[in-house]
């Protein structure tokens, strides 16, 4: 089924006419980036559209604001991945860079990756970034979140399920 014979089509539409341009107006005290608000502020409503179920907010602008929240929240996160990976970079020699192309692959392998990974739990992210990124063990890493140590096995094969779904695919 299209988005635009989704049952709920005729409400997005409403919020779209009555609260996009007071929309847009709060993106753009937030996003430095007229177009960028402007992309945000359509990312909204096609979010809205995208979803099985879509009941008529009583707070419709607070509703607007709760969805573009998320997706500003994904869009700074995806800027700061970005800017580490540029400093990164700019620690080895250029000589050592990957070429343009390369790099414009590692990007999206990393927004891929990052986007699996943010479908983790707050607990299982940390456990993956505590033991990849700070190079925690097993035990540490429970007594930081306050679980067991099967249970941060666990977080871990969640957030390696992650990294090889952004890599390779569902398995099959």
């Amino acid at each position: 089924m299209s988005s635009a014979q989704s049952p709920h089509s005729e409400l997005v539409g409403a919020l779209y006419r009555d609260h996009r341009g007071w929309l847009l107006a709060w993106l753009r005290r937030n996003v430095a980036c007229p177009s960028r608000a402007e992309d945000l502020s359509q990312d909204t409503f096609m979010r809205l559209l995208g979803r099985d179920e879509l009941r008529a907010p009583r707070e419709p602008r607070a509703f607007l604001v709760a969805v573009a929240k998320g997706l500003l929240f994904d869009y700074f996160r995806r800027a700061a991945l970005e800017q580490a990976y540029l400093t990164e970079l700019m620690l080895i020699p250029e000589s050592e860079h990957p070429s343009p192309e390369a790099q414009q692959l590692i990007l999206e392998d990393l927004r891929a990756i990052d986007r699996l990974l943010g479908k983790l739990s707050s607990k299982a992210r940390a456990a993956f970034f505590y033991n990849r990124l700070d190079g925690l063990g097993h035990a540490e890493i429970a007594q930081r979140l306050g679980v067991s140590v099967p249970r941060v096995r666990q977080y871990l094969a969640q957030g390696i399920r992650q990294c090889y779904i952004a890599l390779y695919g569902e398995p099959q």
